[in-house]
């Protein structure tokens, strides 16, 4: 366990890139191990999540090769190319590996598990294993979590209602559907990320969008892909966060990607208060992508709720932290989401900020925290949960005395490098 010491900081300066988009790094190996032909990524996330993917890919025959830390070439097998894994697939701690490959693997010709550490056995599986069951796939869970066994077989063309907002559920019974024997759609009830389906129309898949509505053909085979990944907005939020909290501060994070299926969190910062800036929009692989300025801003207490919550489902530890310095109430519901992740975030960042000081009380869906407070030393658990852990930096930048993280090698789960590039951007104070 390793433990971050962060004090007080002056100012926040300076023009930083984060690294590459999780969510599309993930789906860009898997998809890239399903085409027809040679794939090549750059930009790529060389995170602990990501690179379980690639090593459950490499155990289903998918040759890889990592040129440097970001760019990689895919040499795809094909759609019924995979082959079976000789021991259980090691999704570690990533809920996005297991539950998209449970999608791909459901309509292969062979059995194999997908397991994984403890913290990725607590968290909920039933939500992908009974629809997939319903397209007549025999997975067999622990009680609705992993380990889970796969024996591959036949699909069905299935329509689906969620009742849940979720991208990997979603993304799971689009990839299952590529092997069904007809098409398969997917009801969302809110606006999940979108990345499955952008990346899926790029390499030539039937896929057909209906506001929320989204329908896949069955394929035999797919192009391959040659994309840059852009920069994670999920990342980039805990730098955009300190630069409106830390007074005197001005940050500008480069080559952000801003799919409006993410952009929550901007939305809501911006009726906060916040000062932020959009320029040099492009498009780069399907994918939006701009510069992201942010100066240091009087924040005000907002209601956050319905859709927007799935918009910003990853950036709630980091609001957190911004609603104690903000003036008023903050009050976040319909997140209860939140429950089920690498931890249970309204709980952990309760605690955590509870002890620094803030007035934030617990709701079953969300919390409430009353505003401005000052924050103050303490020594705060990340619990293992890497956007707790960054959160909790953020919040030690502001507070009056050095707070100190536990367990911080967890944020190499999403964000390597995150302690130096903040370190970049400080000019006093973070140990």
């Amino acid at each position: 366990m390793t433990e971050w010491a962060v004090r007080p900081s002056g100012g926040l300066h300076g023009r930083v890139c984060v690294p590459g988009d999780k969510s599309i790094s993930h789906r860009a190996l898997m998809l890239g191990s399903l085409a027809d032909g040679t794939s090549q990524v750059s930009g790529f996330l060389p995170s602990g999540d990501c690179l379980a993917t690639l090593a459950c890919l490499r155990a289903l025959g998918v040759q890889i090769e990592m040129h440097d830390a970001t760019t990689l070439t895919v040499h795809g097998r094909g759609m019924r190319g995979l082959r079976a894994p000789s021991a259980p697939l090691d999704c570690v701690r990533s809920g996005t590996t297991m539950r998209l490959l449970a999608g791909i693997l459901a309509g292969q010709a062979f059995g194999c598990t997908l397991t994984g550490d403890s913290q990725l056995l607590r968290r909920p599986m039933r939500r992908i294993t009974e629809p997939l069951r319903q397209m007549g796939a025999e997975i067999e869970d622990t009680d609705g979590h992993a380990p889970l066994v796969i024996r591959g077989r036949a699909l069905r063309g299935t329509d689906h209602s969620l009742d849940v907002a979720s991208a990997q559920v979603k993304s799971a019974l689009l990839l299952a559907g590529l092997y069904a024997d007809g098409p398969t759609t997917v009801r969302q009830c809110g606006p999940a990320r979108d990345h499955t389906e952008r990346l899926l129309a790029a390499m030539g898949a039937a896929i057909d969008v209906r506001g929320l509505d989204v329908t896949v053909a069955p394929a035999s085979s797919l192009h391959p892909l040659s994309l840059r990944v852009p920069g994670d907005v999920s990342s980039a939020a805990f730098l955009l966060v300190a630069g409106l909290l830390v007074a005197g501060s001005q940050v500008t994070v480069e080559g952000v990607g801003i799919n409006p299926t993410r952009t929550g969190l901007l939305d809501v910062l911006r009726s906060m208060g916040a000062s932020i800036t959009v320029e040099n929009e492009q498009q780069q692989g399907g994918e939006s992508v701009a510069d992201l300025t942010v100066w240091a801003s009087e924040l005000a207490g907002v209601e956050i709720g319905g859709d927007r919550v799935v918009r910003m489902i990853d950036e709630f530890p980091v609001l957190a932290v911004a609603a104690t310095q903000a003036q008023g109430k903050t009050v976040v519901r319909d997140a209860g989401e939140l429950r089920v992740k690498e931890t249970d975030r309204i709980a952990a960042i309760v605690i955590a900020l509870r002890r620094m000081g803030a007035q934030i009380e617990p709701q079953p869906d969300g919390f409430v925290v009353s505003g401005p407070t000052p924050l103050h030393a303490a020594t705060v658990d990340s619990l293992g949960d890497h956007r707790l852990a960054m959160a909790l930096a953020v919040a030690g930048l502001v507070a009056d005395a050095e707070v100190v993280v536990r367990d911080a090698d967890c944020i190499a789960d999403s964000f390597p490098g995150f302690e130096e590039l903040l370190r970049s951007l400080s000019s006093r104070g973070m140990a």
